[in-house]
């Protein structure tokens, strides 16, 4: 059998998250890991715009967004119902909440992250705007374990490794900051067996030209 094609990028959050998607579906993959300093001719073939993930289906579709590739997953094989797929809008709304972060959130994080990295005089109020999306999410968990409900659902592994980024920035104020139910959230990704697999460093694909198959039970 072919198995699908995934250029990735270990500690890319979009390449990260699809990963996450990957394991947690039951899918297999030939993983390719890369830096963004050398990229694959193979890949900028199938995707010229140059970014990670690109999965390459076994019809050899093309999917080079991460949101598009979680779903992909997860309409193969939706073992936990992450797509919560018997509550008719419970897609929709995990859509919106990961778009709000996606489009409006990563902007933001991205400002605080360059404000700390260049010591701007502004750490303090792009780290506040920020946290105008870290209060929703708190809310959220105040009432159920998970973002959506009391299950894991895409929208946690959508914005697992953006919370991550976030969480890293300022690493005492965070883990002093008044949103004790999110850090716990994270913490139980950060702990989980997912991540540690997700999170394994193999060796470069251009370097070995050796695919590595990729998936929850390898």
């Amino acid at each position: 059998m072919t198995l699908p094609v995934l250029y990735s990028l270990r500690n890319c959050p979009y390449a990260m998250r699809a990963r996450m998607a990957i394991y947690a579906s039951g899918q297999q993959v030939h993983l390719r890991d890369l830096v963004l300093s050398d990229k694959p001719a193979e890949m900028l073939q199938a995707s010229p715009k140059g970014t990670v993930p690109v999965l390459i289906t076994a019809d050899e579709k093309v999917i080079d967004e991460s949101l598009a590739v979680m779903l992909w997953a997860f309409t193969q094989s939706d073992p936990q119902h992450y797509l919560d797929a018997s509550k008719p809008a419970a897609l929709d709304d995990m859509l919106k909440l990961i778009n709000l972060f996606d489009s409006e959130f990563k902007g933001h994080l991205e400002k605080y992250r360059s404000s700390k990295r260049y010591h701007e005089p502004s750490l303090t109020e792009d780290r506040q705007q920020c946290e105008r999306y870290l209060v929703e999410l708190e809310s959220r968990l105040t009432l159920h374990q998970y973002l959506m409900s009391d299950k894991p659902s895409l929208a946690d592994l959508a914005l697992v490794p953006f919370i991550r980024q976030f969480g890293r920035v300022e690493r005492q104020w965070y883990l002093q900051a008044p949103y004790p139910k999110l850090r716990q959230w994270l913490n139980s990704y950060l702990q989980s067996r997912m991540f540690s697999k997700v999170m394994t460093q193999y060796p470069m694909w251009l370097d070995t030209k050796q695919d590595i198959v990729f998936s929850r039970t390898t």
